[in-house]
């Protein structure tokens, strides 16, 4: 779930478990008028503040097709200073730590440090990556109701989704500060294809940076890795989106080396990110390489979409989690100019 994902990467987000009875009241899934726009704009605009500027620490799990997932999350707003770690509770060990645009990824198991420059808009629970306007134009605002989300009060609104080219999402916000405690895309149904949410939350903790970042000092023993990501213009790098799909704007663009840059036939990707303010698109181009690139499709997964195609001597992947439709029209939108 791109709004949802980054915590479970493209992406990674971390996931609720399902309320074991349902809403707390005896709505209609689609509530029948949209709350003013002012409302709209300052509910958004609330959250947004609250995931930056709070600090908390809690456990999230991430839900999709019946498996779930946990992590824990600590994060601390200090100064000019942002600060996350995420520590993943399943699977192979790792943890991340990000100190503003700076992310450390660590692999105990393997002593494998990864070092990037990430953006953490749009990872739950800060899911708008735009301002209120953009989201706005592609969704609907509804109060739907309240409820109760890790032991504290919530507000539940529906993003509606104005067109089929992106799902619905229903969204879960504290009271008291407008921090989202959980989320969920839903089918045009209105069932739930994904969630995401905390099972447990500590408000307004004493920040710790000093402490978060413990583990960075103790890299003796770690390999290294930093990968390097140059922002471009897509059209510098001779391709060319024509029309977008209604709603969605470029975010950024950049060219990943896949490794270390130092390893001379390190794989070079091309990467443009496109959103509308609640969820997003990426797509990958690569140059084509038979060994590697040969499944041309696959099911969605949750609300997660895959289209791959071939461009003469190119490979391109668009993921995101939005129907498959909604790919389709980006791959016969991307063009090669040379």
């Amino acid at each position: 779930m791109s709004s949802l994902r980054p915590r479970r990467q493209l992406c990674l987000a971390v996931i609720g478990p399902c309320l074991a009875s349902g809403l707390a009241w005896a709505q209609p899934a689609w509530p029948p008028e949209p709350d003013a726009p002012h409302d709209a704009r300052a509910w958004v605009s609330r959250s947004q503040d609250a995931a930056a500027r709070r600090n908390y620490r809690g456990t999230l799990v991430v839900s999709v097709n019946g498996l779930s997932s946990a992590s824990r999350l600590v994060h601390y707003a200090d100064g000019s200073v942002q600060a996350e770690r995420i520590d993943w509770l399943d699977g192979e060990s790792r943890l991340m730590i990000r100190l503003n645009e700076v992310q450390h990824t660590l692999w105990p198991r393997s002593r494998l440090a990864v070092v990037e420059s990430r953006d953490a808009r749009s990872a739950f629970p800060a899911v708008f990556a735009t301002g209120a306007r953009q989201v706005l134009e592609s969704y609907e605002w509804r109060r739907i109701g309240r409820d109760r989300v890790a032991g504290l009060d919530a507000e539940v609104v529906l993003m509606r989704a104005r067109d089929p080219l992106r799902f619905s999402q229903r969204l879960w916000s504290e009271l008291g500060s407008g921090l989202l405690l959980r989320a969920e895309i839903l089918s045009p149904a209105g069932q739930v294809l994904e969630s995401v949410g905390f099972t447990e939350l500590a408000l307004g903790v004493r920040p710790q940076i000093d402490q978060l970042q413990a583990p960075l000092r103790q890299l003796d023993n770690y390999r290294v890795a930093k990968a390097t990501a140059l922002p471009v213009r897509l059209e510098s790098e001779g391709w060319q989106l024509g029309a977008l799909p209604a709603g969605f704007r470029e975010l950024h663009c950049v060219r990943r080396v896949l490794g270390p840059a130092s390893e001379p036939n390190a794989p070079v990707v091309l990467q443009a990110i496109y959103g509308d303010g609640l969820t997003h698109v990426s797509v990958f181009i690569e140059p084509f390489q038979p060994e590697r690139h040969q499944a041309r499709a696959s099911a969605p997964v949750g609300a997660t979409s895959t289209l791959t195609l071939r461009r003469d001597a190119y490979w391109i992947t668009l993921v995101g989690d939005v129907p498959a439709e909604t790919l389709q029209r980006f791959g016969e939108a991307l063009v090669r100019r040379r």
